[in-house]
C-alpha cells in the first residue's frame, strides 16, 4: 500500500518551507516521522507531492533520508496541471487545492492508499489503523473510505486559526457531513466557518476533526479525474476557489459513490501551523525519544 504526502504547500502562515524545518537534533522533518511510523505499520512506497522548484532541496534532504527504508517517487503539483480545454486565469496564484494535488499524483497512485499532510505528525497508531483498515478490505473494493479522526480540540493552536475538517457521523460511526472550516477560539468557545461559505458554528471539545488522513480505494482517482472539470467550470474565476479533498469526499458519500468509516485512534496529534508553534513539537519529539517510542536520530 502507499503512503501520499502533500507537501506542496509554501506554508505562508509558517513563514517559510514548513516540511523543510528540522524538529530534532539529527536535523529530521516531521516528514522523516511520519514516513518512518508509515513504514513501520506495513505501508511499502510513498508518493511526495512537491513543487517542481523544490526537488532537488527536496531528494537531497529527506529524499536520502527516506529512500534507505522506502520506495520513494515525487509527484509535482502545477498550477498549470489542468484538464484538456481549461486554461489558468489571470490572477490567479496559488494551485488548485488538496484534491488537485492528490490528481497531480495520478500517474503515481495504483492501489489503495492513505494520504497525509506534509507538516503534521499523527503518530504510530494512526497509521497502524489506517493500514488495517485497508488490509481488512476485500481485493478491488470501491468507495470504501476512511478518515482516522481527533478532537478538535488537541488540533489547535494557541498561535491563530487553523483549517479542519469538522465531521459529522451516524451512529455506526459513518459520515454524515464533513465541513472544511476555519477552526479558531472565541470568547473561550471553538468556533467553526466554513470554508465554502455559510453561517460559523460552535462545537464541543471532543468534536471530532479530519486532519487529512484519509485511507482511499485506488477508484477515487477516476472520481478525481471526472468532479475537477466540472468543479472548474463552477470554480475557475473564483481566484481563491480550492479543489478540496474533504468536500469531494462528503459528495461522492452523498451521492451514495462512497462510504466514510471515521476511525479513532490513540496516537496524539501535533504539527506547525505558525512559526511559534516549532518549540511546543520540538519538546513533544524530544520526549517521544526519551520514552523509546523512537530511536535518538530516527534512522
Amino acid at each position: 500500500m502507499q503512503l501520499v504526502i502533500l507537501a506542496a504547500g509554501m506554508g505562508s502562515r509558517f513563514g517559510g518551507l514548513k516540511q523543510m524545518e528540522p524538529m530534532d537534533e539529527a536535523g529530521n522533518f516531521l516528514l522523516d516521522y511520519s514516513v518512518y511510523d508509515a513504514k513501520r505499520a506495513g505501508f511499502d512506497s510513498v508518493v511526495f507531492i512537491i513543487k517542481k522548484d523544490f526537488y532537488q532541496a527536496f531528494k537531497d534532504t529527506i529524499g536520502k533520508r527516506v529512500e534507505k527504508i522506502i520506495k520513494v517517487d515525487y509527484a509535482f503539483q502545477d498550477i498549470n496541471d489542468l484538464p484538456e480545454g481549461f486554461s489558468v486565469p489571470e490572477g490567479r496564484e496559488k494551485p488548485w487545492g488538496t484534491a488537485h494535488a492528490i490528481y497531480a499524483a495520478r500517474d503515481y497512485i495504483k492501489e489503495d492508499f492513505l494520504i497525509i499532510n506534509g507538516d503534521d505528525f499523527y503518530g504510530l497508531d494512526a497509521y497502524k489503523v489506517a493500514y488495517d483498515y485497508l488490509k481488512g478490505l476485500k481485493q478491488g473494493s470501491k468507495g470504501q473510505y476512511a478518515n482516522v479522526a481527533f478532537k478538535v480540540s488537541n488540533t489547535m493552536t494557541e498561535n491563530g486559526s487553523v483549517k479542519r475538517g469538522v465531521i459529522l457521523k451516524d451512529s455506526q460511526g459513518n459520515l454524515e457531513k464533513l465541513v472544511e472550516s476555519k477552526v479558531e477560539r472565541v470568547d473561550g468557545k471553538i468556533m467553526c466557518t466554513p470554508l465554502e461559505g455559510g453561517d460559523s458554528f460552535f462545537v464541543n471539545e471532543d468534536t471530532t476533526v479530519s486532519m487529512n488522513l484519509f485511507a482511499f480505494n485506488v477508484d477515487l482517482m477516476d472520481e478525481l479525474k471526472a468532479k475537477f472539470p466540472v468543479w472548474l467550470k463552477n470554480n475557475i474565476q473564483d481566484l481563491k476557489a480550492e479543489f478540496l479533498i474533504p468536500s469531494v469526499v462528503d459528495e461522492l458519500v452523498h451521492e451514495g459513490k462512497a462510504n466514510l468509516k471515521i476511525l479513532s485512534t490513540n496516537s496524539v496529534w501535533f504539527g506547525v501551523t505558525y512559526k511559534e508553534d516549532k518549540p511546543a513539537v520540538v519538546k513533544s519529539l524530544q520526549d517521544l525519544v526519551a520514552k523509546g517510542v523512537y530511536k535518538k536520530g530516527l534512522y
